[in-house]
């Protein structure tokens, strides 16, 4: 006989594969929205050099920097999870897609905490 099931069951976000897919799609959207940004300022290069100028010295500051650190994590976190998806798929890691989903998001974070580093480096926060 047929179960009938809540409508939004929490029970069901316990698990990491749950999470790891959410997460998943909204870094995608994260990405996507970026990309659409990023080509609204290559466009900015149709109005003259002093318009994009002004766009690129106001992306320069310290709170987009902030923010190119949270991109960075953003990428990092897609791609080694669709990495993941990619061996669980195809090679056969759903026995051990757990395991697989930690050891990635720590080399994620490891590479996260470098890359940002590189990244708020390079602020002039003396203006």
């Amino acid at each position: 006989m047929y179960k009938r099931t809540k409508i939004f069951d929490l029970n069901y976000y316990k698990f990491v594969g749950s999470w790891a897919w959410i997460l998943h799609r909204l870094a995608g959207l994260a990405l996507i929205f970026y990309i659409t940004l990023h080509i609204w300022v290559i466009n900015t290069l149709t109005k003259g050099s002093d318009t994009f100028n002004s766009v690129m010295d106001f992306l320069n500051s310290p709170l987009f920097k902030f923010l190119e650190v949270g991109l960075w994590g953003v990428i990092l976190f897609h791609a080694f999870n669709g990495i993941r998806i990619i061996i669980i798929d195809f090679l056969e890691g759903a026995v051990s897609h757990k395991k697989i989903f930690y050891i990635f998001i720590i080399i994620a974070f490891l590479l996260w905490v470098i890359g940002g580093y590189r990244i708020l480096s390079h602020i002039n926060w003396i203006q």
